[in-house]
């Protein structure tokens, strides 16, 4: 499970809808539109982005599965482990903005062939990883280049198809996005659980190498190349500041519980403060100076956004703190297996995609906010649920009692996700659109990467307290050892669970700012205006 493909599914009809329409936005280099070898060629440039969009969603849910592999392979901290899936999210997130914007300035074909090539190599780094620290460094690798990759795919298929076709193309790339969802759990719990040639863990990324090359060898033949007719410069300061910002928070809050909690880590994670402010006086000269902030400050003027940009925020905290605590209490606290898991959460992701094309065809139209809201009480019910079965049955809990609290959720994330963007769109004007759905994607990651550095606070304090004080009792056999170990991991996982309610129920709170109805927006004076 993982939130990753609810973020790039929500983003998608906004990126599609709002892109300016320009006959100078495409450099075509084959034959001209109307010939029969165009028409085949504009499919297989599809085919080919929507399978490097693919490989980069199935990429997170194959390594939230087979996290305690890598844990037991290498004897890596906790820390480390947290590192390799905040990492990633964090260099993703930092490198979303900037990667677009290289695109419009350089070539969308050029900035997708060196991403999905450096996203390939990265793969092949993390199979052959020697020890942690090379895991994690490829995966902050592995992030950067998906930040170069991933924006490109929609400006594709922006330029490649008359705004008459897009809407089939924008419904087969929804169902890609379900699929990515569904398949990468269960593909990563198989490979690992199958051992292939005894590389435990590693293929999970090794599997991305022949698609990766495929996809380098087909998108220089069939991906036309454009460019944006009038790009803005590129804001490598405001990268490098938020950025810090960003490791000066997160960095302490991982390595923090290891290293006794030191004073360096609260100063650091007080220093990202003034960072941060210093970040949002440079965007502001920024803008005076060329007009190309990295990010758009005057959004935030619009309620509607900014309300939408602080749940994005903090939805992506909660996700990253449940789905890394439900890997670790899954597999390591009731010493599942990793196919077991797998399927365990496809419950989970079923839900999700049923849910989110009911809310945007039949709920959204209808009732509005409320669907969201109705989606964060349902996902509150459905946690309350697995905090009770959790302590009820305890160590002896089964796959087929955690079905139903996971649909629960599963139906209450994707009254949220599919809906989410377009309404925090709603009020954005239509020039700015592009730098809004790429920050909207940023926020969540970046909310996903905190979530995940907040783990070691909500989950494994709890845990180490409860292995701290029953430790001696169990220290004389491996099954009490064991068994402590597991009770350890299930008190954690109930603490954890109730700090993501307290996030939803902010989520629930905030989510009254943002439109009451689809079409409606408040503007930056306060006048409530339709959105078309």
């Amino acid at each position: 499970m993982s939130s990753t493909p609810a973020v790039h599914a929500s983003s998608t009809p906004a990126v599609l809808d709002t892109a300016p329409e320009s006959a100078h936005d495409v450099s075509a280099t084959g034959p001209g539109p109307g010939s029969g070898f165009a028409d085949r060629r504009r499919w297989l440039a599809l085919a080919v982005v929507m399978t490097a969009a693919f490989m980069d969603l199935v990429d997170v849910t194959i390594v939230n599965i087979a996290i305690p592999s890598i844990e037991r392979d290498f004897g890596a901290s906790f820390g480390a482990i947290q590192w390799i899936t905040a990492g990633y999210a964090l260099a993703f997130a930092a490198g979303l903005i900037t990667g677009g914007r290289l695109g419009d300035i350089y070539g969308r074909k050029r900035l997708f062939l060196i991403g999905i090539t450096g996203f390939t190599v990265a793969s092949a780094l993390c199979g052959f990883a020697a020890d942690p620290v090379m895991l994690v460094g490829s995966r902050l690798l592995q992030g950067a280049m998906a930040a170069l990759m991933v924006p490109q795919v929609l400006a594709i298929i922006h330029v490649t198809f008359p705004a008459h076709e897009r809407g089939k193309v924008f419904g087969m790339f929804g169902a890609v996005v379900g699929l990515g969802a569904v398949s990468g759990p269960l593909l990563g719990a198989l490979l690992t659980q199958w051992n292939l040639l005894g590389l435990e863990w590693r293929p999970i990324f090794l599997i991305n190498l022949p698609v990766g090359v495929a996809g380098v060898v087909l998108g220089r033949r069939f991906i036309t190349e454009s460019r944006a007719p009038k790009a803005l410069r590129l804001d490598l300061v405001g990268v490098v500041l938020v950025t810090a910002a960003l490791l000066m928070l997160i960095y302490p809050l991982t390595r923090g519980r290891e290293l006794g909690w030191p004073l360096w880590g609260h100063l650091c994670m007080a220093g990202s403060l003034v960072v941060l402010t210093g970040f949002v006086a440079y965007e502001r000269r920024k803008t005076r100076k060329d007009g190309s902030p990295l990010v758009e400050l005057s959004l935030f003027r619009v309620k509607s956004f900014a309300a939408g940009i602080a749940v994005q925020l903090t939805f992506g905290v909660a996700l990253g703190i449940f789905f890394l605590v439900w890997t670790l209490y899954i597999q390591i606290g009731l010493g599942w297996s990793p196919l077991r898991a797998g399927l365990t959460g496809v419950p989970f992701s079923v839900a999700v995609s049923v849910a989110a094309g009911l809310s945007v065809q039949k709920l959204v139209p209808r009732f509005g906010r409320k669907v969201l809201q109705a989606g964060a009480l349902t996902m509150v019910a459905g946690l309350l649920l697995y905090i009770w079965e959790a302590g009820r049955y305890g160590l002896e809990i089964r796959s087929w009692q955690m079905a139903l609290p996971l649909v629960v959720m599963g139906l209450g994330m994707g009254l949220i996700v599919a809906p989410l963007t377009d309404a925090v769109l709603s009020g954005v004007p239509r020039e700015h659109s592009g730098s809004a759905s790429g920050l909207i994607n940023t926020t969540q990651q970046m909310g996903n990467a905190l979530g995940l550095g907040l783990v070691s606070v909500v989950f494994f304090g709890v845990v180490d307290d409860r292995l701290a004080a029953g430790g001696a009792g169990a220290a004389g056999a491996a099954s009490g050892a064991a068994s402590a170990m597991g009770a350890a991991f299930a008190d954690g996982f109930q603490h954890a669970l109730w700090w993501v309610v307290a996030v939803l129920a902010v989520i629930f709170a905030v989510m009254f700012a943002l439109p009451a109805r689809s079409g409606e927006a408040e503007a930056a004076d306060g006048t409530v205006v339709g959105v078309q």
